[in-house]
């Protein structure tokens, strides 16, 4: 892949060349190529191919329905390059699968712990825009995940961007069943509040789904920035510096 410069660029293709734009990379040029697709389907030499394939279609999958299961919440808080580095951290999950030859690892044998921790927004990380302490957790048996914070002065713990003037809480918890592609999510959230140097009291976000459930389970937490302007609310810059991550993830039961 190489970056087209000059004057005059160029879109489609030329001399075994495409030519083409991306949002973030802007106008790019890449050689046409490579081996035939019947051969990498059935040439012993591509069976460590064909296995990689596999599990890489796998891993995206699995992402693209933990996108769709929060869809509701990050929409709001989300990078333009997220999907690409959630799949990243999927194919991660689905290596650390210690069950299952090479070819068929999965997520539900693999590590679904390792996602806690990712970040949704890039540009906006939980790590360094909230910096009050809160603990999580997640009751299996009565299907609660949950956020606690303790009291704290939102302008001395927070690092809010110009122009914001309230912020709001939100946790949303899921099980994803990655196998019949099925989930079950809830939110909880607090209202807006100001960002001031009045306390914030103690709150407990929780959210309910099934109990007992034996599906892997996802616990998300961030805020979510907003400006007032004659006494209404507004989003600020459509959720650019909004904070998401995944903070506690639990395998299956």
């Amino acid at each position: 892949m190489a970056r087209q410069t000059g004057l005059i660029t160029f879109k489609g293709q030329m001399g075994g060349v495409s030519f083409y734009k991306t949002a973030e990379d802007g106008f790019l040029a890449r050689q046409k190529g490579g081996v035939d697709g019947d051969r990498i389907k059935n040439s012993p030499e591509f069976q460590r191919t064909r296995e990689n394939n596999a599990e890489f279609g796998r891993a995206g999958a699995a992402a693209k329905l933990l996108r769709q299961a929060f869809r509701s919440v990050i929409m709001n808080s989300a990078d333009s390059r997220m999907s690409g580095r959630l799949n990243r951290e999927m194919v991660k999950v689905v290596k650390a699968d210690a069950t299952n030859p090479r070819g068929e690892r999965n997520v539900i044998d693999g590590e679904a712990e390792l996602l806690q921790g990712f970040e949704f927004n890039d540009y906006g990380r939980l790590s360094r825009t909230f910096f009050a302490a809160y603990t999580t957790a997640v009751d299996r048996v009565r299907g609660a995940l949950s956020v606690t914070l303790e009291p704290f002065v939102p302008a001395n713990m927070i690092a809010y961007p110009d122009g914001a003037t309230h912020c709001k809480l939100i946790a949303a918890g899921a099980a994803i069943d990655f196998e019949d592609l099925q989930f079950e999510l809830n939110v909880a959230a607090t209202t807006e509040f100001v960002i001031g140097n009045e306390a914030h009291p103690g709150v407990t976000l929780e959210t309910i789904i099934s109990a007992n459930s034996s599906r892997p389970l996802f616990l998300i937490f961030g805020i979510e920035f907003y400006q007032e302007v004659n006494e209404q609310l507004y989003p600020l810059k459509n959720g650019a510096f909004n904070a998401l991550s995944l903070v506690a993830v639990s395998g299956p039961n």
